[in-house]
């Protein structure tokens, strides 16, 4: 597949997406319940939002992939920002999306001794207790104020998925006393280079900080904290890249799992949104995987993105009253 090939694929599915989430709005007519998102007189029936739900998050898990970021920091703005549910049902459903992935690809990262359990057992903790907290508070608020904060930080997600750096092997000096403490290091093995990499951590302190807001945001928002993970692993702490990203992927499991009962004891967890969207997030992971291969990494990450602030600036604008 060559390179404009590609580009031109991931601008179809984009378009797509688009096309359905434009049909969406245009159905919605009457008054709507969160358990009944069509509305009394909606040309949809209830059936139909399921089905269209199914095959936007499709479209997004193979995005998802082949743009390197969770499913859940896809999902929450842009399902909350033209699909007609309410936001606590789309935030408790970006959750368990992130938390469907994290399950399902948990077990094989830790058996692969790729994900750290020292590294992620006090990241974890902490994350999943500011997680909670911050699905109380999400909960409590009005969904202007959530659809107005939500914008900015998707927004800011933006600017740090562009301007962030990736470190296959970060240099670590010396361990800190706390990491030694905890004896947070480890060896995995390259298969590219054939070679043992030794790996220890700094600054432990200051990550597990940011960790504190990570988790809140996490709850609040419901988006997975997979973007915010890596980078914090990988650059402040000097967790090398490839177990930085299998050791986010396993807390997800724990710090979703926190704010996730928050929701489902609230009711805001129903099957019409949750089962559709897992499933639909799940089937296309699968085929975006088998693109990866051929997509030219740079062009996916620009749709990505793309997709991200117009998804942001649209949460944002909704929570304004700018557009209903």
């Amino acid at each position: 597949m060559s390179k404009r090939c590609t580009l031109f694929f991931i601008i179809a599915l984009f378009i797509l997406m688009a096309i359905f989430a434009a049909g969406m709005v245009q159905a919605w007519t009457g008054d709507a319940s969160p358990a009944n998102p069509g509305g009394a007189d909606s040309a949809i029936p209830w059936w139909g939002w399921p089905l269209i739900l199914l095959v936007v998050t499709f479209f997004m898990g193979i995005l998802a992939v082949l743009g390197g970021v969770g499913g859940a920091v896809l999902y929450t703005p842009i399902i909350g920002g033209f699909f007609p549910f309410g936001m606590d049902f789309v935030r408790g459903a970006g959750l368990f999306v992130a938390l469907a992935g994290s399950l399902a690809a948990g077990p094989g990262l830790l058996k692969k001794g790729l994900a750290d359990l020292r590294l992620a057992m006090p990241v974890a903790l902490i994350a999943s207790t500011t997680a909670v907290m911050g699905a109380m508070v999400g909960l409590a608020l009005s969904d202007a104020i959530i659809n107005t904060a939500m914008g900015i930080a998707i927004l800011a997600i933006v600017v740090i998925m562009f301007l962030a750096k990736k470190s296959e092997y970060p240099e670590v000096g010396k361990a800190d006393a706390l990491s030694s403490a905890l004896r947070i290091n480890g060896v995995y093995h390259e298969p590219s280079s054939g070679k043992d990499i030794d790996w220890k951590i700094h600054r432990t302190i200051h990550g597990l900080i940011l960790f504190v807001g990570i988790g809140f945001m996490a709850g609040m928002f419901g988006l997975g904290a997979g973007w915010a993970n890596v980078p914090v692993l990988n650059l402040v702490m000097g967790a090398p890249l490839k177990v930085s990203v299998a050791t986010s992927k396993f807390l997800l499991a724990t710090t979703d799992t926190s704010a996730a009962w928050m929701y489902l004891n609230a009711g805001a967890v129903i099957p019409m949104i949750v089962v559709p969207s897992i499933i639909g997030i799940m089937m296309g992971s699968l085929v975006g995987v088998k693109i990866l291969a051929k997509s030219k990494p740079s062009a996916v990450r620009a749709v990505v993105l793309t997709m991200l602030v117009f998804a942001g600036v649209r949460a944002l604008l909704k929570g304004t009253g700018i557009w209903k």
